[in-house]
């Protein structure tokens, strides 16, 4: 049995939604690393360090989850590297069949396994695009991302 979770994402910017999984992941497996990812294909409104930062204010107060950033490896190998298991969380069936896809590309090239988590249907509809476009129209963040790092987005 696997006790490494393995979230990742580029986390553009960190959302509830992300947090409801990190949570459930965190009581479910000892250990739960959120590997940030740094996507060159990605144009991001954050940057890589504010990402990173944002990302260790929110789970400061669970103490079995380490924030990494991941850079020139696949997530399918940072896993085997840590020994175990992607977690990922869906919304929607839309998310599903793509999070499945992907769970067989990493099962083929890396032999490493994923497990899904829904997401809690109240944060069903919160997603990174949809906090971006809140802050660039100024809109209040509070109901969407952690109250923690409300601030250092603005």
């Amino acid at each position: 049995m696997k006790n490494t979770a393995i979230i990742s994402g580029t986390f553009d910017p960190i959302t509830l939604g992300h947090m409801d999984i990190i949570k459930k992941a965190s009581k479910l497996f000892e250990k739960v690393i959120i590997a940030v990812c740094d996507n060159a294909e990605k144009k991001c409104m954050f940057s890589k360090d504010t990402r990173l930062k944002a990302v260790k204010i929110s789970v400061q107060n669970l103490t079995n989850v380490s924030v990494e950033l991941l850079k020139n490896e696949t997530l399918a190998d940072f896993t085997k590297k840590h020994d175990g298991v992607i977690v990922r969380g869906i919304r929607n069936g839309v998310d599903a069949e793509y999070e499945i896809s992907l769970a067989e590309i990493n099962k083929q090239i890396a032999g490493v396994d994923s497990i899904i988590i829904p997401s809690t249907p109240e944060l069903s509809y919160v997603s990174s695009t949809f906090v971006r476009e809140l802050i660039k129209y100024e809109k209040p963040l509070g109901n969407h991302v952690p109250s923690n790092v409300e601030n250092l987005l603005k």
